[in-house]
């Protein structure tokens, strides 16, 4: 299981990638904004991570591991 990694900044924003084991919506109001996307491209047969404005950031035959690499990514 992948650790849920909760940060905040210095105006008291916290940061994570969504995760129903914390129970976010205890501490305050939500504003969600996707940080990434994992889909398929048809055309090079590999599972990707892109960012909302589309910048391929990893790539990987396995949708696991694009998974994987986005939680650690996005936790450090």
């Amino acid at each position: 299981m992948i650790a849920a990694t909760l940060k905040f900044d210095a105006t008291g924003t916290g940061h994570c990638l969504f995760t129903e084991v914390i129970e976010l919506s205890a501490i305050g109001k939500l504003e969600i904004a996707r940080a990434s996307t994992v889909e398929f491209n048809n055309e090079s047969q590999l599972w990707q991570v892109k960012t909302p404005e589309g910048l391929l950031l990893f790539s990987h035959p396995s949708r696991q591991a694009c998974l994987g690499w986005e939680h650690q990514y996005f936790n450090r």
